[in-house]
C-alpha cells in the first residue's frame, strides 16, 4: 500500500480539531505524504533500516529546518485527543488481533508480572529518585514516571519480524506493551488528578491513599476488560452468521474505535484495555470460527494497512512537532532522564524475571531480559499523555514544570526510538539470540505457496460452476496447479522428514488447532441438545486434558498408533463393541 494513501479517519479528525476546511487539511497533509513516500523509497533501497525510525529522523529534519529557516511549515497539531482517540485504537487493535492468544496465555504470568507489578514498581522507583534528581515535587516526579515508562514496541517488533526473532521473545515484549499501556494510562490519570487539585504527596503513601489508587486502577482496568469482552463478543456474534467480507471489515473497524470510545468516553474505564481485549477476541476466536478464508485475508490486510498508515503519520509527526528549542533548553534534564528511565526499568525487569524463573517454564533467559530492557521503547503513549497536560491547576496557577516535562518526554522518546531502536539488531546478534533459520523460512515459503495453489484451485472450481470459466480452460488451470501442488507436497514432506524438530513443532501447532475445533463442536452439540450436559462435560474434560498435554509439549498423535486412549473406546468395549485394537492402557489413558 502506498504511503501516499491517507487514512480518512485521520483526515476527518484533523479537520474537526482545527476547524479548517477539507481542502486546507489536504494541503497540510500533502507534504507529509510526500516525505513519507520519499522515506519509503529510501528504506526500500537501503534495506534493513527500520521504516518508523527513518520517518522519525525525517520528521526531526523537517522540525529543525522549519525552526531555523521556515522553509518547511507543516501546520498540523499532534494533540492528546488525536493520538489517543484517533491514532491509538487501530494500532492497539491490530497489535492485539495479530497476537497468538495461545502463546499469550502460555506467557501470561510473566507478562502480567512485568506489565503490572513491574510498571508500578518502576514508577515508584523513578518517581522517588526523580524528585531528588530533577528537583521536582514528588507528585510531579511520579507523574513523569507514569507518563514515560509505558512501553511502545511498534518499531522494535517490526524489526523482530524482519530479523526473525524468536516467537516467545516477541510475545513477551508485545504482550507487556499491550497491558502496561492500559495500566500506565490509568496510573497517569490518578496521579494527574492529585497534581491538579494540589494534593499533599503524603496522601498517596498512606494506607487509604494506596488503597484508593489500587481500587481505581482495578475498577478502570476490569471495566475495560469487560467492555472489550462484551463488544468483541457482540461483533463476533454478528460475524459468525455473516459471510460478506466488506461488511465484516466495517464491523472490525467499528469494534476497534467503538470499544475504545465506549470505555473511555462513556463509561470512564480503560479504553486501551478494552481495545486490546476486543482485538484479542476477534483476532483469535473470531478469525478461527467467524471468518471465511477470504474474509480473514481482507480483514487482516485492512488492519495491517490502517496500522501502517497510522504509524506513518504518527512517527513522522512526532519528529515534526518535537520542540527542538525546548530540547536544547533542557538538555541537562533530558541527559539525566534517559539513564534514570533505563535504570528504573532495569531494577524491575531483572528481579522480576529472576523471581519468575523459579517457577515458570521455560525460564526467561538473561539474554531475553537484556532485549526486554533495551527493547522497551517509549513513544506514542508518553507523547499523547504529555500533550494532554493542562495549562493550569484547579486553583488557576500554571501547571508546575509543564515545559520541562514536555521536553523530557520528547527527549527520552527520541533517544529510545533512534538509539535503542537502531541498535536492536546488533544487540540480538551480539547476544546470540537464535533467529528464524533457513529451514523455517523455506517451510513458510512452501506452506504459503501451497495455500495459494489450493485457493487458486478452489477459485477455478467456483468459476467453472458459475460458467465463467470454460471446461477446457479449467482443465488447463487444474492440470498446471495440481502438478505444482504435488511437487509442493513432496517438498514439504521431505523437509519435515529431514528436520524432525520442525515436524514436531508443526505437529503440536496443528494438533492444538484441531483440538480447539473439537471442543467447539462438542459445545455446539451440547447447546443444540444432541448430547446431554453430563456427557458433554465428560467429552470437554477429555479434550481439555489433551490440550494440556499438547501445551506441555507432548503430542497425543503418534505414528502408527493412537497416542491417547479416548474415553469412548473404553466405554464401547465395556458394552461388547469391537472398536479395534486401540492403544495400550498406559499410553495416555483418559479412563477413570
Amino acid at each position: 500500500m502506498s504511503a501516499l494513501a491517507i487514512d480518512p479517519v485521520v483526515l476527518v479528525a484533523l479537520a474537526a480539531e482545527s476547524g479548517a476546511s477539507i481542502e486546507g487539511i489536504l494541503l497540510d497533509l500533502l507534504p507529509i505524504a510526500i516525505i513519507a513516500a520519499g522515506v519509503g523509497v529510501f528504506v526500500a533501497k537501503v534495506g534493513r533500516f527500520p521504516y518508523t525510525i527513518a520517518l522519525l529522523l525525517a520528521g526531526f529534519t523537517v522540525s529543525v529546518v522549519g525552526a531555523t529557516t521556515r522553509a518547511v511549515d507543516i501546520d498540523i497539531a499532534l494533540s492528546h485527543d488525536l493520538i489517543l482517540l484517533v491514532l491509538l485504537p487501530p494500532l492497539l487493535f491490530e497489535g492485539a488481533a495479530t497476537t497468538d492468544l495461545e502463546r499469550l496465555r502460555r506467557n501470561l504470568v510473566p507478562i502480567l508480572a512485568l506489565a503490572v507489578v513491574g510498571l508500578v514498581a518502576s514508577v515508584v522507583v523513578l518517581g522517588l529518585a526523580g524528585a531528588e534528581l530533577f528537583g521536582f515535587p514528588l507528585l510531579v516526579a511520579l507523574l513523569f514516571a507514569a507518563m514515560i515508562l509505558p512501553t511502545d514496541p511498534v518499531s522494535v517488533l517490526a524489526l523482530f519480524k524482519e530479523l526473525g526473532a524468536p516467537d516467545r521473545l516477541s510475545v513477551l515484549v508485545e504482550g507487556e506493551s499491550l497491558v502496561n499501556d492500559g495500566v500506565g494510562v490509568v496510573l497517569f490519570s490518578a496521579l494527574l488528578t492529585l497534581v491538579v487539585r494540589g494534593a499533599n504527596p503524603a496522601e498517596l503513601f498512606t494506607v487509604a491513599g494506596v488503597a484508593r489508587v489500587a481500587f481505581d486502577v482495578a475498577v478502570v482496568s476490569l471495566g475495560g476488560l469487560m467492555v472489550g469482552l462484551v463488544t468483541g463478543y457482540a461483533v463476533y456474534s454478528v460475524m459468525v452468521n455473516l459471510d460478506e467480507h466488506m461488511t465484516e471489515i466495517v464491523l472490525t473497524l467499528l469494534l476497534a474505535y467503538g470499544s475504545f470510545l465506549l470505555a473511555e468516553h462513556y463509561l470512564h474505564v480503560s479504553g486501551v484495555i478494552a481495545t486490546v481485549v476486543a482485538g484479542l477476541f476477534i483476532g483469535n476466536r473470531g478469525a478461527e470460527y467467524a471468518m471465511s478464508p477470504q474474509t480473514k485475508i481482507s480483514i487482516f490486510n485492512s488492519l495491517e494497512t490502517l496500522a501502517f498508515l497510522v504509524n506513518t503519520f504518527i512517527f513522522l509527526m512526532i519528529g515534526v512537532v518535537t520542540p527542538v528549542g525546548q530540547l536544547i533548553s533542557h538538555v541537562g534534564l533530558i541527559a539525566l532522564a534517559i539513564p534514570a528511565v533505563l535504570v528504573a526499568r532495569a531494577v524491575t525487569v531483572y528481579p522480576i524475571a529472576a523471581a519468575l524463573n523459579r517457577f515458570v517454564e521455560p525460564p526467561i533467559s538473561r539474554s531475553y531480559q537484556h532485549v526486554m530492557l533495551w527493547g522497551g521503547l517509549h513513544a506514542s503513549i508518553p507523547i499523547a499523555l504529555v500533550l494532554g497536560l493542562p495549562r493550569t491547576l484547579a486553583d488557576g496557577t500554571p501547571f508546575p514544570f509543564r515545559e520541562e516535562l514536555r521536553a523530557m518526554v520528547f527527549g527520552v522518546a527520541a533517544f529510545s526510538l533512534v538509539v535503542q531502536g537502531m541498535t536492536m539488531s546488533n544487540l540480538l546478534r551480539r547476544l546470540g539470540i537464535v533467529t528464524r533459520s533457513d529451514v523455517e523460512e523455506l517451510y513458510e515459503l512452501l506452506v504459503g505457496r501451497r495455500r495459494a495453489v489450493n485457493e487458486a484451485l478452489s477459485a477455478a472450481e467456483r468459476l467453472k460452476r458459475r460458467g465463467d470459466l470454460p471446461r477446457e480452460v479449467y482443465q488447463d488451470f487444474t492440470d498446471e496447479y495440481e502438478r505444482e501442488l504435488d511437487d509442493l507436497q513432496e517438498a514439504i514432506a521431505t523437509l519435515l522428514g529431514d528436520n524432525p524438530e520442525l515436524r514436531r513443532e508443526r505437529l503440536l501447532v496443528g494438533e492444538r488447532q484441531i483440538l480447539q475445533r473439537e471442543k467447539s463442536a462438542i459445545m455446539d452439540a451440547v447447546r443444540s441438545g444432541v448430547v446431554t450436559d453430563e456427557v458433554g462435560k465428560r467429552l470437554l474434560d477429555e479434550v481439555d486434558l489433551k490440550l494440556d498435554q499438547v501445551r506441555s509439549g507432548e503430542t497425543t498423535v503418534e505414528r502408527g498408533e493412537e497416542g491417547y486412549t479416548e474415553f469412548w473406546r473404553t466405554r464401547a468395549a465395556e458394552h461388547g463393541l469391537d472398536v479395534g485394537p486401540g492403544p495400550d492402557a498406559d499410553a495416555g489413558s483418559s479412563t477413570d
